[in-house]
């Protein structure tokens, strides 16, 4: 009878263990490139959450240059073709998921029943809950706000060899700024003043910036005005008189003459080029060496320049930046919703936040001082990889729920020689010209549905029309039949869509 229950027993302890692991979760999650690998999924943090609530992911890998085509066609096929979740907030956007909302689970009453350090974090700081509360106070997916953050976006950095080289002052504005780039694309064969795969939204955000022209990085073309009021940048006057100077740049040959043609691939190969030396005057980067590699060195921070208006502009935008939503999406084919809720509510503490951006403490990415401070490793010297690279291939770095108070990030160490310590030393250049632009705002089915409609034609045209503009000129004697071209396709009821979704975000 004893050996009965003994064997019992063992085979009870065995099922429930089974019951555990039996069926991982799969979860989809997008990657930026191929190059960082899947390493990501076999952190020693993952590894701990998965023992500490029971919970096997079973992960499925994307890869962001195929993957518009690939969720198409996966929520096109129904229900059964998704994954138990998506994470990560280039996996799905408020247009995949609103209107195909019969496919995923609506979480604002399982939150406080599942997740008690979210629902902490929700009272402690109400942007997080208002940014993936939708208009109609539904909530399908969950938040993250990055760590150890920056006011100021992508800075622009300057050759300050070729400044040396040709006796050159560092520029203070934005004709000063045109000066030296044509002097630095006559300085010699295979040199620009500016060497990248441009468009419309990147320049609005980086070599147009001085006018006063920053758009939000969602993708919409929305803008502040000079009285802070949310407008269609490539309508206003003070965009027309961006794209003249542009085109004035391109004419006198300090754009690279590839500015709008070549891809992203293409400019690497020019500017990370270190037996050629650097070719590229300026750059827009998060930290010269993200971009330029070896060629950092030779590269300097230039602070705000003064545009036409004599303001001082860089890129800033920290809603879209700091915070984001979509970070974890629950489809209804998860058996097990309290479950998966669990599991991710780990990831909202101050070590996991710190952890799922840098690395894990006990694989060696960041060391656990006696002190209580934290002090984040440069990658081994035979590695092969900087920081950066390392934090995006051992960690979700920018993807995935997580939430780090401000008073927990005063214990972290960073180099300052690689990654966020050069770009918070950086930013303390400009931060205090940083200014923000329209911002991250929830739209309800029906405008996404009309805004889906109207913007793609729209958006196009307008990037079409900055391209030809700055290659082979015509905005002054165009730019009427092109606002009425706009006017034509529906940008008054784009733009009313825009309106009301900020009136909605200013009104929480």
């Amino acid at each position: 009878m004893k050996k009965l229950l003994s064997l019992a027993l063992a085979l009870c302890l065995l099922a429930c263990s089974v019951v555990a692991f039996a069926e991982p979760f799969t979860m989809a999650c997008v990657r930026w490139t191929e190059t960082w690998g899947v390493d990501f999924t076999q952190t020693a943090f993952l590894k701990e959450i998965g023992e500490k609530t029971g919970v096997e992911i079973e992960w499925q890998p994307y890869y962001n240059a195929t993957w518009a085509d690939q969720k198409s066609l996966m929520l096109a096929s129904g229900l059964e073709a998704l994954p138990d979740a998506f994470f990560g907030s280039i996996s799905l956007t408020d247009a995949d998921i609103i209107p195909n909302a019969d496919y995923f689970v609506e979480l604002s009453e399982l939150i406080p029943q599942y997740m008690p350090n979210l629902t902490a974090i929700f009272e402690k700081d109400p942007a997080m809950k208002a940014l993936v509360t939708d208009a109609e106070g539904n909530i399908w997916s969950l938040p993250k706000k990055l760590p150890m953050r920056p006011a100021v976006a992508n800075q622009m950095y300057i050759n300050k060899v070729w400044l040396e080289e040709l006796g050159l002052a560092m520029p203070t504005t934005y004709a000063e700024l045109a000066d030296v780039l044509v002097k630095f694309s006559q300085s010699g064969e295979g040199r620009y003043g500016f060497i990248a795969s441009s468009s419309l939204a990147g320049d609005l955000n980086n070599l147009l910036v001085p006018f006063g022209v920053q758009v939000s990085r969602a993708g919409n073309f929305m803008g502040m005005n000079a009285a802070n009021e949310p407008v269609f940048m490539p309508m206003q006057e003070n965009y027309k008189e961006a794209v003249k100077w542009a085109r004035e740049l391109y004419t006198a040959g300090a754009l690279d003459p590839e500015h709008f043609t070549q891809t992203a691939d293409m400019v690497r190969a020019k500017v990370q080029d270190t037996e050629a030396g650097p070719r590229t005057g300026i750059i827009f980067a998060w930290t010269a060496d993200s971009e330029l590699l070896g060629n950092a060195k030779d590269y300097t921070v230039v602070p705000a320049l003064a545009g036409p208006d004599g303001n001082r502009y860089v890129e800033a935008d920290p809603t879209f930046l700091n915070y984001g939503k979509n970070e974890l999406v629950i489809t209804k084919n998860c058996e097990d919703v309290g479950a998966l809720l669990t599991w991710a509510d780990q990831f909202y503490t101050d070590e996991a936040s710190l952890q799922t951006y840098y690395g894990s403490i006990a694989d060696g990415k960041i060391a656990k001082n006696e002190d209580g401070t934290y002090e984040v490793l440069l990658p081994a010297a035979d590695s092969g990889i900087n920081l950066d690279t390392s934090c995006w291939t051992f960690s979700f770095r920018d993807h995935g729920p997580k939430y780090m108070n401000a008073e927990f990030e005063q214990k972290i160490i960073l180099p300052t020689t690689e990654g966020d310590g050069i770009k918070l030393a950086d930013n303390a250049v400009s931060a205090e010209f940083a200014r923000d632009t329209f911002p991250v705002v929830a739209y309800t089915a029906d405008e996404l549905e009309e805004k889906a409609f109207l913007s793609a034609d729209i958006y196009s045209y307008v990037s079409q029309q900055y391209a030809h503009w700055v290659t082979e000129g015509g905005v002054e004697e165009e730019w009427d039949a092109y606002i009425a071209q706009l006017q034509k396709m529906g940008v008054e009821d784009l733009v009313a869509i825009e309106l009301a979704a900020y009136e909605r975000y200013i009104a929480q």
